[in-house]
């Protein structure tokens, strides 16, 4: 006789392709709508699944693991970042928590480009304006932005995304920069013709363009604060396609409408899709509803890591992509 399948709940639409192959391999519960679920929901997917497999919207604490009963064993996360789900406690309660690390590399690194051009070449405003029809032909002085070859990039966070991302902005002409945890191997820094600053203060105060790559911890949290915006010079531009909480929005607000910071790029908010109003009025400010990994292409092979690390557990193997406290 052939063993159970796995009963499999996913709390959000996936593309079809992934769905299709769920169905085929697993005992799945896919969500209808594409809204979040409720806390109450979550909890109870989790009391009647084996494999839970969220997303990033997806808060799962203590508590609600507390009340999933004892059949949850693999919480299969669609998503490389996994500080929306308490890891250690999962552990505690010999529930393993996987992820999908490296698809989305190459496709945020492009958003990162596109939002560091976005603002310093002004391209919303020049959208408005053609969609407005106040646009009336070429004049020598209007919409200067600025060039970006030769500027000072750091970059906050040199994993797979900072690296990429280095990689794209050295051949548009820039000079990078970085602070990481951990400085690269000599090679790895020849290869990016990168310079390491052990000092973030020091890095951001000299900085032309500030990228943001680095996971939200609590060590990240509010990283880039009002301290550190007022280090940075007034021309700086800021992007942020990580997570939100690293930077400390109402100070970033602040120093944009004081003109300390010439401009901004975010694809990622602090508190999620309640945004500051202030971001969205702005004209300095590329505002993006979380789209740097949002490529066909990416969310697809997102969801072949998620069956994959599903269908080796249920091999009875360790997962390929099993997030380890160390990790984090």
């Amino acid at each position: 006789m052939p063993a159970p399948r796995l009963s499999v709940v996913v709390t959000r639409r996936l593309p079809e392709v992934v769905e299709t192959r769920m169905k085929e391999l697993f005992d799945v519960t896919l969500r209808e709508s594409d809204e979040k679920m409720a806390r109450e929901e979550l909890v109870a997917a989790m009391q009647s699944a084996d494999v839970l497999v969220p997303t990033l919207t997806d808060h799962i604490d203590a508590n609600m693991l507390a009340g999933a009963g004892n059949r949850l064993r693999l919480i299969a996360n669609f998503g490389a970042g996994v500080d929306h789900i308490d890891v250690a406690s999962a552990r505690s309660r010999n529930v393993l928590v996987s992820n999908t690390p490296g698809v989305v590399t190459e496709d945020t690194a492009d958003m990162v480009m596109s939002l560091i051009l976005g603002v310093t070449r002004r391209l919303p405003e020049g959208l408005a304006q053609m969609a407005s029809g106040e646009w009336q032909g070429f004049a020598p002085t209007a919409n200067l932005g600025g060039r970006i070859g030769g500027k000072r990039l750091g970059i906050i966070g040199m994993g797979r995304i900072g690296q990429a991302v280095a990689r794209r902005a050295a051949a548009f002409g820039m000079e990078i920069h970085y602070h990481n945890r951990r400085q690269l191997r000599p090679e790895t820094e020849a290869e990016l013709q990168a310079t390491w600053w052990e000092s973030l203060d020091q890095m951001v105060a000299r900085m032309d363009v500030i990228s943001v790559n680095c996971p939200h911890t609590p060590s990240t949290f509010h990283l880039i604060n009002a301290r550190r915006l007022k280090l940075m010079k007034p021309s700086v531009v800021i992007v942020n396609t990580s997570r939100g909480e690293v930077i400390d929005e109402n100070a970033l607000v602040r120093a944009l409408k004081a003109g300390e910071v010439a401009g901004a790029g975010l694809d990622v908010y602090e508190h999620g899709a309640n945004i500051n109003p202030a971001l969205r009025e702005l004209p300095n400010v590329v505002a993006l509803p979380h789209m740097g990994s949002a490529t066909r292409e990416g969310r697809i092979e997102m969801g072949e890591k998620v069956i994959l690390n599903i269908k080796t557990f249920a091999d009875g193997h360790r997962p390929p992509d099993l997030v380890v406290p160390g990790m984090l």
